[in-house]
């Protein structure tokens, strides 16, 4: 055999592993619900899939955000504080049990207005002031934990205007609303990853910043859009979490950080960036709340739960790195 030949051998090989790493989160979900549904048959009643859709729906919201900024190759952990300041303010704006605000569906807006802002001040900090991305986030984060802390007085307050709130109460062929804005969330994070000049140099910029700068890119400009993007994202989710829990307090984005990552992870995109994208995080997300349901059903201890889950994340990241190309580790 001469040198091209085995060069065309290797190529298909490397090739072969790399679509068998893309199609591995989809086989997992598959074998997950097929084991789960042998255990308990309830699994796969109506009602109950409807419960996991619904169950989805926030971290599914949270995790188009997240995979857009994990792509670019950096982190936010502004979620939590994303998420507090937005469902703070759709709650202070709509009807609630505090002031006298009735602004409807313009407190809604203006919360995932005032989330955007959030991520656009990440993004700005981070590239004008040369900070890395998870020290930047991580101090949106307490700023927004802190306002709402500071603007709910510490209490939980009510949401009581029923047009909101019918985002949780409300079903739309059996299927509550919030999950069908959830799969409009996805749908126009799946059209800006592949149909727009925002989507492909995120792309471009996790694939190689250097390269991609040379193409004439301007990574500042890009990575301050894909946070600010990221914020839409997380306003979205807030609004809804609000309409679900009926109220908002300083705690209501707790464990959302986690549960975005996670399902971002799972679902096969790299950490490095520029490799995957919102259909591996919708998937990684179905895995994560089938997983969560399943061992629900199947009775098992909380504590057994999180350690499954954290030997989830790090096989999931094993898997989705391809460590041959890592000269260093750190």
């Amino acid at each position: 055999m001469d040198i091209a030949s085995r060069l065309h051998s290797l190529r298909g090989s490397l090739a072969g592993k790399r679509r068998l790493r893309g199609l591995a989160p989809l086989l997992v979900l598959i074998v997950l619900c097929i084991l789960i549904s042998l255990a308990n048959p309830h699994f796969i009643e109506v009602r109950n899939l409807i419960r996991v859709a619904n169950s989805a729906a926030v971290p599914l919201t949270l995790a188009m955000g997240m995979t857009f900024i994990i792509l670019l190759g950096s982190i936010d952990l502004s979620v939590e504080g994303a998420v507090s300041i937005s469902a703070m303010v759709v709650v202070l704006l709509a009807a609630n049990d505090l002031n006298t605000h009735d602004y409807g569906w313009l407190a809604a807006l203006a919360a995932v207005v005032a989330s955007a802002f959030m991520g656009f001040v990440s993004g700005v900090v981070q590239t004008r002031m040369r900070i890395p991305s998870f020290m930047a986030t991580l101090g949106t984060w307490f700023i927004g934990l802190g306002i709402s802390v500071y603007m709910l007085g510490g209490s939980a307050v009510r949401l009581m205007d029923q047009n909101l709130r019918a985002l949780a109460l409300t079903r739309l062929f059996e299927v509550p609303l919030a999950v069908w804005v959830a799969i409009l969330v996805f749908a126009f994070a799946f059209l800006i990853q592949n149909y727009t000049r925002l989507g492909r140099h995120i792309m471009a910029i996790g694939g190689g910043e250097d390269v991609a700068e040379l193409s004439g890119i301007d990574p500042s400009r890009v990575r301050i859009a894909a946070f600010t993007l990221a914020g839409i994202f997380y306003g979205i989710a807030g609004v809804l979490s609000a309409a679900q829990l009926g109220q908002s307090n300083a705690v209501i984005g707790d464990g959302r950080l986690f549960a975005s990552v996670t399902a971002v992870v799972v679902g096969g995109t790299a950490l490095t960036g520029g490799e995957g994208g919102v259909v591996n995080s919708l998937i990684g997300v179905l895995i994560v709340t089938v997983l969560s349901n399943g061992m629900i059903l199947l009775g098992i201890s909380p504590y057994v739960q999180q350690t499954v889950q954290g030997l989830m994340i790090i096989a999931a990241v094993a898997l989705s790195l391809d460590r041959s190309r890592l000269k260093i580790v750190k």
